[in-house]
């Protein structure tokens, strides 16, 4: 299971897929009905496309970024794409919202305040695997509250700092 020492919480490849499926049955347990489901990209982006297979909802994007400086760890300025992108038509109707986690609210804070300022948008509601007790923002779906608010050391941050030479070396033995 989850590891957790107060300040650090470690997830495997398992852990991360098992919490994203009980995400969607906390959702689908909810009986909460939606048309199109938005990811935060990047956290919410593998949490979103799993969400919108198992729903069969068309999956839109939004990129927002606010993590950039001491690799990541420090929040710096959030910037918010002026653009949705999404399959066809436009963002309208019951829209999830979907982000890997709610850190210190700042993001969805401000998501959400965009979204719901959009007339095409009949209903929002908000979706995460962890909402950390620092956080200003609580979703209406979440898996896991973690009072601590630790640094969760997600399975895909080793990408983070692969580079394609280490990579390389790495299947050189292929």
């Amino acid at each position: 299971m989850l590891t957790d020492d107060g300040k650090h919480l470690h997830v495997s490849w398992d852990e991360y897929h098992q919490l994203i499926e009980r995400l969607a049955l906390k959702i689908h347990e909810s009986g909460w009905e939606f048309d199109q489901i938005l990811c935060l990209a990047r956290g919410g982006m593998r949490p979103g496309d799993v969400l919108s297979r198992i729903f069969d909802k068309p999956l839109g994007i939004m990129s927002t970024s606010s993590y950039r400086d001491e690799g990541g760890t420090l929040q710096g300025r959030l910037d918010m794409a002026k653009y949705i992108t999404m399959p066809k038509g436009e963002l309208a109707g019951r829209v999830l919202l979907v982000d890997d986690l709610a850190d210190s609210g700042v993001t969805l804070n401000a998501v959400v305040d965009r979204l719901r300022a959009m007339p095409s948008i009949a209903e929002l509601r908000s979706a995460v695997i962890w909402v950390k007790g620092v956080s200003t923002y609580t979703p209406e779906y979440y898996v896991d509250a973690l009072p601590t608010s630790p640094w969760i050391h997600q399975p895909f941050e080793e990408y983070d700092t692969l580079r394609p030479e280490v990579l390389a070396r790495r299947h050189a033995q292929d």
